[in-house]
C-alpha cells in the first residue's frame, strides 16, 4: 500500500494543502514554508496548492486546522511554529496541548495535519541560534514535503 515518497501521485499532483503558520517568531518559522514549498516543487507539485494563512502563535494553530479542516476544501495540511522556553511560561505543556490538539483535529476531521512545530531544548536569541534554527527550519519544512507526498499517496491507495 505504500507509495513512493518521492513520485506523486495524480491524487498529490491535484491536492489542495494548507500551510498554517505561527506569527511568533516569524523570522525562524517562515523557513519552514519556504523549505517546504521548495521541496514540494522539486518533487512534482506546484506551488499554487499550497495555501497560506499566520495565526498569532502556536496555541491558535488546532483552531485553525479544525476550521480549515471542516470546509473539506484541504486534502491536507501542515503547521508550523516554534515554542521555546522563555523562563516564564512552560513551554512542555504548550507544546504538549498544541500537539495533542492537532492529533485530534485530524482524527476527528480524518484531514491529515503535519507538524512542523518545534519545541527546542535550548534556545537564546543570540546570532548562533538565530543562524542555526533558520537553517533547522527549512531542513524541517523540505521534510515536511517529502512526508505530504507519502501521506497523499497512502491516500490515494486507500481508493483503489
Amino acid at each position: 500500500m505504500n507509495q513512493s515518497s518521492t513520485s506523486p501521485s495524480s491524487h498529490a499532483r491535484q491536492a489542495r494543502i494548507g500551510f498554517i503558520q505561527a506569527g511568533w517568531h516569524e523570522d525562524i518559522v517562515s523557513r519552514a514554508r519556504e523549505g517546504f514549498e521548495q521541496r514540494l516543487v522539486a518533487l512534482g507539485l506546484q506551488a499554487d496548492q499550497i495555501e497560506d494563512v499566520t495565526v498569532p502563535g502556536v496555541l491558535e494553530i488546532p483552531l485553525q486546522a479544525r476550521l480549515m479542516a471542516d470546509t473539506g476544501r484541504y486534502d491536507l495540511l501542515v503547521a508550523a511554529g516554534f515554542i521555546v522556553d522563555g523562563g516564564i511560561y512552560r513551554h512542555d505543556f504548550v507544546s504538549s496541548t498544541v500537539i495533542d490538539a492537532l492529533m485530534r483535529v485530524q482524527l476527528d476531521t480524518h484531514c491529515p495535519i503535519l507538524s512542523v512545530v518545534l519545541t527546542p531544548h535550548h534556545f537564546q536569541e543570540s546570532s548562533a541560534h538565530l543562524a542555526f534554527f533558520k537553517e533547522h527550519f527549512i531542513e524541517k519544512g523540505a521534510e515536511a514535503a517529502g512526508a505530504c507526498i507519502m501521506t497523499l499517496n497512502n491516500q490515494t491507495a486507500l481508493t483503489r
